[in-house]
């Protein structure tokens, strides 16, 4: 037997061997995988549980308060700290860096709310007979394909208004 040649006797050995650690890789790379995807998820939850809460919170006329008594504390001492940049820089730093993650919480929340309303929707208007389905998903539709359908509920309204007994004028009630 020559050195660094197969030889047919060993080709099923070591076709094994080669299966065998592939299929172990393979593995490996699944585990990996599924480890960060469950890291990810679980980082993903607990923002949204965290995003929720604060929201909640700060949301509230008492977060209101707590912020406007945290302006007039810093107002207040103004002239004991002569009114000086370092003392600019501190409600400045504060409110930028409390505007920087709010800006994150808000969109997530605004999201998940959007989101919600959407699916919402959908299956009232999948659930309603007469209904149009192609109703469903409009926010995935480009802004000229939103435009064109504007235009058609615009025609509608008008056709509707116009002579249409089953659309009631709010304008004429009043």
């Amino acid at each position: 037997m020559h050195r660094g040649f197969f030889h047919a006797r060993d080709l099923p050995s070591s076709l094994e061997l080669l299966m065998e650690t592939m299929n172990h890789n393979d593995m490996r790379d699944a585990k990996k995988k599924e480890q960060r995807r469950n890291f990810f998820c679980l980082v993903s939850e607990a923002f949204r549980v965290f995003a929720h809460r604060s929201a909640t919170l700060l949301g509230t006329a008492w977060a209101f308060a707590v912020a406007f008594f945290i302006i007039l504390v810093w107002a207040a001492t103004g002239p004991t700290f002569y009114f000086s940049d370092t003392w600019q820089l501190i409600i400045n730093t504060g409110t930028t860096i409390v505007t920087f993650l709010m800006v994150f919480l808000i969109q997530n929340t605004q999201n998940r709310d959007a989101k919600a309303v959407h699916l919402k929707l959908d299956e009232l208007i999948r659930a309603m007979k007469g209904a149009r389905n192609k109703m469903v998903d409009l926010e995935k539709l480009s802004d000229d394909e939103l435009q064109t359908l504007e235009k058609e509920f615009q025609r509608l309204h008008q056709e509707s208004r116009d002579g249409d007994t089953h659309v009631v004028n709010i304008e004429s009630k009043r």
